[in-house]
């Protein structure tokens, strides 16, 4: 395999071709945290579902290093390793193929943008390899949170990670060039709405392409759980799937799952685990102290509220209007509380109460009395996506 040629193809602007990254929409939000994040020396790892926009976020950052003249085209290397061209290659072994087809010298600055970084193995201590020569600025990303997590131990005080999650209401908008007008905001509820049916996965929501969904969910169970874990029951992990989906917003059982479809409680908790870890679902722990937290079931939110609409149909407006506050306020380190068969959404080790109730919908007189008795700093019942954006903002500052 001629490497050259497969880094050329990986890095147009070497040849003063940008086409591939000028039309990219900007990520205000995280864009702005990596930003922040450019000038030190930490590697940064960028986490997230399968098509997210990982990969388009690393191209954001190449373009602003070339249009702000930070960086030379051809001391900026992207590639993906997830390439079975480049199987069997070490990072190392291409960095140096990089560096040769340049002639970079030892001491001059590289940028390295490294994409499904946990295809390569021990990729873990060839970053700390290459972190430790220092001149260089590693970008790295991965679909899988156990294997990323292996690096810790070797790049201890050396990285900073951030999830992407997909799009909020405001970079949809901004995605399907959407403009509201002061006279208009009274749609914009009604574009709320269509947007948590669509949810956030960034080329979804440009193309509205029902197959698109269908691929992703399938290469994520075929690809990143099936045949990474050697796993042949594949209608099983289908079923797994669509029960996640059905259970968003709501605690589940793994012992319950797994009577359902006739599997093993170990076979339901290995599912549940690989589903997590492939971003597929986030799980929220049961408020109280480190027991109540392990034996107490989880309660599960899906990754995105378009696939989860695509899957269980356009239904239950509060329901996936909690699992987007979630997803906006996941940061903040959330638990559920329940009390006597009465729950309130969330609450955060900041000492934050959050209820979700979509447009008017009431409390119940029980959920009054429990969100009153409840100790908190602030408490907050959020009812629409300004609510949320305040909360986050309140949290922020």
């Amino acid at each position: 395999m001629n490497m050259e040629k497969e880094l050329f193809r990986y890095n147009p602007w070497w040849e003063n071709d940008f086409s591939s990254i000028k039309e990219l929409l900007e990520r205000d939000e995280i864009f702005s945290q990596l930003l922040e994040n450019l000038d030190n020396k930490q590697v940064i790892f960028l986490t997230g579902l399968r098509r997210i926009g990982k990969t388009s976020l690393m191209k954001i950052v190449i373009r602003h290093l070339l249009t702000q003249k930070l960086a030379e085209p051809t001391h900026i290397l992207y590639v993906s390793l997830d390439d079975y061209l480049l199987a069997g290659k070490s990072i190392i072994e291409i960095v140096e193929e990089f560096k040769t087809i340049h002639k970079i010298k030892y001491n001059e600055f590289v940028y390295l943008f490294l994409d499904e970084i946990t295809f390569v193995e021990a990729f873990e201590i060839q970053l700390k390899n290459l972190y430790d020569k220092g001149n260089i600025k590693i970008f790295a990303s991965s679909s899988s949170s156990s294997l990323l997590n292996k690096q810790q131990g070797f790049l201890t005080g050396r990285s900073i990670t951030f999830e992407v999650l997909p799009l909020d209401f405001e970079m949809y908008l901004k995605f399907k060039n959407i403009h509201i007008s002061k006279a208009d905001e009274n749609l914009k509820s009604e574009y709320f709405k269509d947007f948590l049916i669509t949810g956030g996965i960034p080329e979804y929501v440009l193309t509205n392409d029902d197959a698109y969904i269908r691929e992703l969910i399938d290469n994520i169970i075929y690809k990143d759980i099936a045949a990474v874990n050697g796993i042949r029951q594949i209608q099983q992990l289908k079923e797994y799937f669509l029960l996640l989906m059905e259970r968003s917003g709501k605690t589940m059982s793994i012992n319950k799952v797994a009577n359902v479809l006739g599997i093993s409680t170990e076979t339901s908790k290995r599912y549940f685990d690989l589903f997590k870890d492939t971003f597929i679902i986030n799980t929220v722990s049961k408020f109280g102290n480190l027991n109540v937290q392990l034996v107490s079931p989880k309660k599960v939110y899906a990754c995105d509220t378009g696939i989860r609409s695509f899957y269980t149909g356009e239904r239950d407006w509060g329901s996936l209007f909690e699992n987007y506050t979630y997803l906006r306020l996941k940061h903040l380190d959330l638990n559920y509380v329940s009390e006597n068969g009465i729950e309130i959404d969330f609450k955060s080790h900041n000492k934050l109460l959050i209820e979700c109730k979509f447009h008017n919908e009431a409390l119940s007189d029980k959920q009054q009395q429990l969100f009153d008795k409840i100790v908190a700093q602030q408490k907050f019942i959020v009812r629409n996506f300004e609510d949320i954006e305040m909360v986050k903002k309140m949290v922020k500052n």
